[in-house]
């Protein structure tokens, strides 16, 4: 039910009930990536969604999931039929087809292998049009749930800082002023909805400050903390001044060459707010933040001088 991919798209389900991703604020066209949760926190690894309708479910039994045969457990395939063969709307409610879903079990395909996929274990359950699923039956999908499996389809622009001077032309104890342009840092959207119920729910992750690691422990970060604030203009640190005097807003000092270790690994990391809003949920509501970051190798020279 959840696609990956940088386009807009739909995963379809047998019934036409689907979790329609779109992208509502593009990443742009060079590269991206997913954002890694703050945390230990992951989007549902299942969820119960519409899945058959009456005839469908009819036709293939629910694709097979369901045990009728009295060899294997009579009781438990007595009790089957008696639920979905023997009720007074006809065999799987053929009677009230277009009235409503049967219910099963979608997994996320990336957790098909984890114990939070287990937690779907129930079986397929009927909802009339317009109604609530079971109150006492968790992980039905709902705007929240969407909203985090839109959290996972969220792609962040790569975004290299720029360095000066650059990565192959360090300096010991010279300071590095490390910027990113506003383009880097727009809000990213995605929408995910299920038409069938007439729910959606809309994840936005907005950037939120640079963290930069100078790859080795002999260097001094400006900040002292290595956090890198938005400018106002939505664009962090400052391209170095023709003039330059005194510690960049944002950047690194290295006070050891690289001539023994080889290329220090110069990351800057991303941290990304994330919030929803959507169906009966109009005020932005908070999810983990997220980081996204990009490396890149610096060389670090040491010159020597001569005093006379």
């Amino acid at each position: 039910m959840a696609k990956g991919g940088t386009g807009d798209g739909a995963v379809s389900a047998t019934a036409g009930a689907e979790i329609e991703i779109k992208h509502s604020q593009s990443s742009g066209e060079g590269e991206s990536g997913s954002l890694s949760p703050l945390g230990d926190w992951t989007p549902p690894a299942c969820w119960y969604a519409p899945k058959w309708t009456a005839e469908e479910a009819a036709q293939t039994r629910f694709d097979g999931g369901i045990d009728m045969s009295p060899q294997h457990d009579a009781g438990n395939a007595e009790a089957m039929r008696d639920k979905y063969v023997n009720g007074e709307h006809g065999p799987f409610n053929v009677e009230k087809n277009g009235e409503g879903f049967w219910w099963g079990v979608y997994t996320d395909p990336d957790q098909a292998n984890t114990p939070a996929a287990s937690e779907c274990v129930g079986t397929p359950f009927w909802v009339d049009t317009g109604d609530d699923p079971p109150a006492d039956i968790e992980n039905t999908i709902n705007p929240e749930i969407l909203a985090q499996l839109a959290y996972k389809q969220i792609r962040i622009p790569e975004a290299t800082p720029t360095l000066q001077p650059d990565g192959s032309r360090q300096v010991v104890n010279l300071p590095t002023w490390v910027s990113l342009d506003d383009a880097s840092f727009r809000p990213v959207s995605v929408t995910a909805s299920v038409d069938v119920l007439g729910i959606e729910a809309t994840t936005t992750a907005t950037p939120g400050s640079l963290h930069i690691d100078p790859g080795t422990d002999d260097a001094l970060t400006y900040p002292e903390s290595g956090e890198c604030p938005l400018n106002d203009d939505g664009s962090v640190g400052q391209k170095r001044p023709a003039e330059a005097e005194g510690s960049p807003p944002c950047g690194v000092q290295y006070l050891r060459s690289t001539e023994a270790t080889g290329p220090y690994a110069f990351e800057g990391t991303v941290t990304w707010d994330v919030s929803w809003t959507g169906t009966n949920n109009p005020d932005p509501t908070e999810l983990p933040s997220g980081t996204f970051g990009t490396a890149q190798d610096v060389t670090v020279k040491e010159i020597q001088s001569v005093v006379r």
